[in-house]
């Protein structure tokens, strides 16, 4: 139990660093350039690696490669492109994280029609309140009067919607790859797509300042590793739900974080906001589990790989 709870928080504290690190690239390049060079270093070594340790690509077919590279454009270069667009725009990191939180709330109401799982009525309340909780915050962070334009609040959302194309794509699809070898294909893939990008507007080339690679450097070994490794690790010892309740955490977590390193607001309606979010996780963390588990066993499939999804990982 003490074990779950440190992995608990230190993936909230990975993952949520993601949004910090975006911003603080974003003080340096465009978010082409640092998502290109996020990417391009990481990739080659993932390839390497890869080359040299072949036991996990046994048996995985040139049809799962090209599965998970469509995921990793939908939960890594969508997703993540739409956050550090977002960043660049103004919109405030806690926003951000925030509205990239409303990702339960659409996979819940998805996850009936689609996969046959039902969301107890105790869990839509939590649900609810966290929908709640996000309107809040967005609110308090427009009225900021930091000059953003309304349609940059949408950015993010796209972006959560991407990522919640990849969970259901990754959840319907009966072939299951090694975290490694999907980690290693969405990487090449943003990789390949990022450099394209940059290189076609002339962003491929990065600054001279020693801030860019502080930044990269946090980003590959916070978010990429740390987040995205500590989620599989999390989802094998605990399930699905579990680590979904913990997404409503980000925003909290990135808020202070923007507020202590970038002087962002935290007002009173902010924090009201947030904490409507975290009554929103207790509720759908005490309003589950029982539903989850026998749709699970019911389909003679274990829980670790029901809604399994591809992260991002801002």
């Amino acid at each position: 139990m003490f074990v779950n709870i440190l992995l608990s928080v230190a993936f909230v504290l990975c993952w949520s660093s993601g949004f910090i690190g975006a911003k603080l690239g974003a003080g340096n390049a465009s978010a082409i350039t640092v998502l290109m060079w996020r990417f391009l270093p990481l990739a080659v070594v993932l390839v390497a690696v890869a080359v040299v340790m072949r036991t996990a690509w046994r048996g995985v077919t040139a049809r799962d490669v090209s599965r998970q590279a469509v995921i990793g454009v939908l939960s890594q270069s969508g997703y993540l492109l739409s956050v550090y667009y977002a960043i660049q725009l103004g919109v405030s990191s806690g926003t951000t994280a925030l509205i990239d939180g409303v990702q339960p709330l659409v996979a819940g109401a998805l996850a009936g029609p689609l996969l046959g799982q039902y969301v107890s009525g105790r869990q839509w309340v939590g649900l609810g309140l966290g929908l709640g909780g996000v309107s809040v915050v967005t609110l308090a962070d427009a009225a900021a009067g930091t000059g953003v334009p309304w349609w940059a609040y949408a950015v993010p959302l796209l972006g959560m919607l991407s990522l919640v194309a990849a969970t259901f794509m990754e959840s319907r699809s009966r072939s299951r790859v090694a975290p490694s070898v999907s980690l290693t294909v969405h990487c090449a893939t943003s990789a390949v797509l990022f450099s394209v990008l940059a290189l076609s507007t002339g962003a491929a080339v990065p600054p001279a300042g020693g801030g860019f690679w502080v930044a990269v450097a946090w980003l590959v070994g916070l978010s990429t590793f740390g987040g995205y490794g500590l989620y599989w690790l999390i989802l094998k010892r605990s399930g699905v739900t579990k680590v979904n309740t913990l997404m409503f955490l980000m925003a909290p977590v990135t808020a202070v974080w923007g507020a202590l390193v970038f002087g962002e607001p935290f007002g009173v309606q902010t924090a009201l906001g947030l904490a409507v979010c975290l009554a929103a996780v207790v509720v759908v963390h005490r309003g589950g589990g029982r539903t989850d588990t026998a749709v699970t066993a019911a389909r003679g499939e274990p829980e670790e790989n029901r809604w399994t999804r591809a992260p991002g990982s801002a």
